[in-house]
């Protein structure tokens, strides 16, 4: 289902939301429309609109600066590039019946958490290898050290972005990167 970025009135990126749901704030002028789709339009009885990709609130709204405590799959995967932090391979690299999986480095059964500093993405062969062992036993380390995001651009970043979509969300997920 197509889905329209919306952006603060400072242009941070906010949500997705329905194409229809766009449209009405844009005709409630409560957004405006940044960037269309070029080959697809929306028609009415009455009217025709130009279908929006990316659209921006007039006014800006507070959103909350930190993720909430609990670990998510999607915000790790994002925050970890849908790489493996051990073996260095992307989701696409990964074989047939390997797949990302969420990785203790201090194992739980070890007195790990499931917390952000606690957890990265692996693929499943580095997850079984590494089992419960502490990253010296097997000297398995990731290759990033984990964090808790601090922005919501990570939420975002999904690989069915459209590209017009992606140039508004990729400089805060890169700023957010920084100060991780």
């Amino acid at each position: 289902m197509a889905q329209t970025l919306i952006l603060n009135a400072s242009t941070e990126p906010l949500t997705f939301v329905p194409v229809k749901r766009a449209l009405i704030l844009v005709l409630k002028e409560k957004a405006e429309i940044v960037e269309t789709h070029v080959s697809k339009r929306i028609r009415t009885e009455k009217r025709d609109f130009p279908y929006p990709l990316v659209i921006r609130l007039v006014h800006y709204v507070e959103i909350p600066r930190r993720f909430r405590s609990v670990v998510s799959n999607a915000v790790l995967f994002a925050r970890d590039n849908y790489t493996c932090q051990y073996c260095g391979r992307y989701k696409r690299d990964l074989k047939k019946k390997e797949r990302l999986t969420r990785e203790h480095v201090k194992p739980v059964s070890r007195g790990g958490l499931d917390t952000w500093d606690n957890v990265t993405t692996a693929c499943s062969t580095c997850n079984h290898k590494k089992s419960d062992k502490m990253p010296y036993e097997v000297k398995m380390y990731p290759k990033t050290t984990p964090f808790e995001p601090r922005y919501i651009a990570l939420v975002l970043l999904s690989e069915t972005v459209d590209e017009k979509q992606r140039a508004y969300i990729e400089p805060f997920l890169k700023a957010a990167l920084n100060t991780g």
